[in-house]
């Protein structure tokens, strides 16, 4: 028996990288995980069977029990979501960069917020978001991948963990890992040939192994749906209204026209950002459309 982590996903088979070793084995489910309705995902540490030692077989034993878990993309244990945004070419967009965050929040992860192409920022705009961001309580790092700069700072920030990166198109996930250590494209590569597919063959995810931790590959949220999410839920994924007490109506306060909220007396005053409830507003908004849509 060994003990692992599964890496990739792919074809009925789990990839899994044994502890303190380079060796991958391709491993089936044992059928008992069917019947208990369990499916093993990418970042699951299971223990495996080896059934061909030649030509590197298994069968998953043991699912270990998870800390988190991710539906899209489907990887279990994520320590840390990094939301990537570029600070010009494309602008940010405040109400996408939330949208990102509720998502994480919604599955308990770990958020620090990345503001690429500092080099390029004349205007500053990166002390204004770094200011409503790490008032709410996250890490927000202003880096360059072209430039390298602030990199040695998010590389620490990742030493030790698994992370998922999240970002519109545009804004240098790519170039910011490879900032972040070189060889990252190259295992990946590896790993495909090892494995035997082509690497952009599946939209599957995949973790990788980098100086300090490991990173999922293709990485971010697949879907940025807020369907599942409802609106007397929103409000428990931005943190500056959760520990706001004083609303007239408790629990049931929405923020939004209610008498007496305390929430939107602090956004008149300054003490929450107006940017950041207006971005609530509007999320709330689209996810009550859905819900009308779904009642009708």
């Amino acid at each position: 028996m060994f003990k692992g982590r599964i890496i990739k996903a792919l074809s009925g088979f789990y990839y899994v990288k044994v502890d303190n070793s380079e060796d991958i084995y391709a491993c089936k489910a044992r059928g008992i995980f069917r019947k208990e309705s369990l499916t093993p995902l990418v970042g699951d540490y299971v223990k495996i069977s080896v059934t061909d030692e030649g030509d590197m077989e298994g069968v998953v034993e043991e699912i270990f029990d998870r800390h988190s878990e991710l539906v899209r993309p489907p990887i279990a244990n994520i320590d840390l979501a990094v939301i990537v945004f570029a600070l010009k070419n494309p602008n940010p967009n405040i109400n996408l960069l939330d949208r990102f965050i509720v998502l994480a929040e919604r599955e308990s992860l770990k958020v620090s917020i990345v503001f690429n192409k500092i080099d390029i920022d004349k205007k500053d705009v990166f002390s204004h978001y770094k200011e409503i961001y790490t008032k709410v309580g996250y890490k927000v790092f202003g880096v360059s991948a072209e430039k390298n700069i602030g990199i040695d700072d998010l590389r620490e920030e990742l030493r030790e963990k698994i992370s998922v990166f999240a970002g519109p198109s545009g804004v240098g996930k790519s170039s910011l890992l490879n900032a972040i250590d070189p060889s990252i494209n190259m295992k990946t590569g590896q790993v495909s040939k090892k494995i035997g597919r082509g690497r952009h063959t599946t939209r599957h995810a995949e973790l990788v192994e980098f100086s300090g931790g490991l990173i999922a590959d293709t990485p971010g949220f697949s879907s940025l749906s807020l369907s599942d999410i409802e609106s007397i839920e929103l409000k428990e994924y931005f943190r500056e209204f959760k520990d706001v007490d004083g609303c007239r109506f408790g629990n049931k306060c929405i923020h939004e026209n209610e008498p007496g909220c305390k929430v939107k007396e602090l956004v008149e005053s300054g003490e929450i950002s107006e940017d950041r409830y207006k971005s609530y507003i509007q999320l709330l908004n689209e996810i009550r459309e859905v819900e009308n849509r779904r009642y009708r």
